[in-house]
């Protein structure tokens, strides 16, 4: 099922000069490996490995990513309040060493961005962007808050998988032990250099995230010591094709992807990042008037054959309703799965819905809500460990 997950033939150089390749880049670099750009930095989409085999090295040991979401810094006596003017959701009520997801909207309760909050002190945070403008719309609304934004630098490796806390244990001399919980975060040392570490990731599979802190770090050590400990206990290293199957499963939204600025948060189902209750923030007037229904514009969709990505979705044989924003083969589900972007919002799951295939053939579908398993996180919790 392997060419499901990416059509090489379709891919286009660039230059390598334009973007930022990162720092571990030339570890793992080698002839055929296939690339895409996002936040202004690669990533690899494909490195070789068997997709499906990876996949389960996922489900069942450990992987290793180098990923593009870039950390921006926001400090200083006025940070708090100036995040909860900027986000939907109160960020100044978070403790320091832990994360929270929060997304960030316009005026017109649109959605901005969305991403992951970690307080590394006080009055110090990051915020874990994905592609996207961030740091120039920090910077336009920042007015007279006394705050500081900047760019820390941080490159991020993610360890996914049941084995990757026995892996970041070691990995951290017994720092790290089962009192590190889901959405903790804090510094930590790795080969005797400080790194920040979050147990969070794009999988929804028990994971960490190692931050590192710019030219302070030794990435060649990091990367050599996270390989000398992670594969002798089974940990492979692998591109966004494994990762993207898991986070479909997951029901993980890609941003400008799965929904943009045409989306308020409850048309994408996140209506539960916005607090209605707090002072004034960008874009409460606006999502003050949307009905919180139990509608929306964004759902899941399964199938017993192939659906392609950017296929359209019919109610009718002629009345296009939407499109497949994402959409993969699940091995754990043993079926095909992705995202619907209707073109208004609805109770879909009360419709019947058709999806082109590859020859414009029309099949039944099933619309489902999101994710597709595990609706109480309880695999990246540690708490369920049954692995198929």
């Amino acid at each position: 099922m392997t060419s499901v997950f990416l059509d090489k033939s379709v891919s286009l150089p660039i230059s390598i000069n334009r973007f930022d390749k990162g720092p571990y880049f030339d570890f793992y670099h080698q002839k055929g490996n296939t690339y895409g750009v996002y936040a202004d930095r690669y990533f690899p989409i494909s490195v070789g490995n068997n997709v499906e085999s990876a996949y389960w090295s996922l489900r069942r040991k450990a992987v290793m990513y180098d990923v593009p979401e870039k950390p921006i810094q926001i400090e200083g006596p006025q940070a708090p309040e100036y995040l909860d003017k900027i986000f939907s959701r109160k960020i100044s009520d978070m403790k320091v060493g832990r994360g929270k997801y929060a997304i960030a909207c316009y005026e017109n309760g649109g959605i901005f961005i969305d991403g992951v909050f970690f307080r590394l002190e006080e009055n110090k945070f990051w915020y874990v962007q994905p592609d996207g403008h961030l740091q120039t719309w920090l910077k336009a609304h920042q007015e007279n808050y006394n705050v500081k934004i900047s760019d820390p630098n941080s490159r991020v490796i993610q360890i996914q998988g049941p084995i990757s806390k026995d892996i970041i244990i070691q990995l951290t001399n017994g720092s790290i032990d089962d009192n590190f919980k889901y959405y903790h975060s804090g510094y930590f040392k790795i080969a005797n250099q400080s790194v920040y570490i979050s147990r969070t990731g794009w999988t929804s599979e028990l994971g960490f995230e190692i931050y590192t802190l710019g030219s302070d770090t030794n990435y060649k050590k990091i990367w050599d010591t996270i390989n000398e400990i992670g594969k002798p206990m089974g940990m492979i290293f692998d591109g966004l094709e494994s990762m993207d199957i898991r986070r479909i499963e997951a029901g993980i939204l890609d941003n400008n992807t799965d929904f943009d600025q045409s989306m308020n948060p409850y048309d994408a189902g996140l209506g539960s990042l916005v607090d209605l209750s707090k002072d004034n923030f960008i874009g409460k007037k606006a999502l003050e008037s949307f009905e919180k229904k139990n509608e929306k514009k964004l759902y899941g969709i399964t199938s017993e054959k192939p659906i392609v990505h950017r296929s359209n979705v019919y109610l009718t044989q002629t009345q296009k309703v939407g499109y497949l924003s994402a959409c993969t083969w699940s091995p754990t589900l043993n079926k095909f799965v992705g995202y619907v972007r209707f073109d208004h919002a609805n109770n879909w799951k009360e419709h019947e819905v058709k999806v082109e295939d590859v020859n414009g053939n029309l099949l039944e579908c099933e619309i489902v809500d999101l994710p597709f398993y595990d609706k109480e996180k309880l695999i990246p919790k540690g708490l369920d460990k049954n692995i198929p």
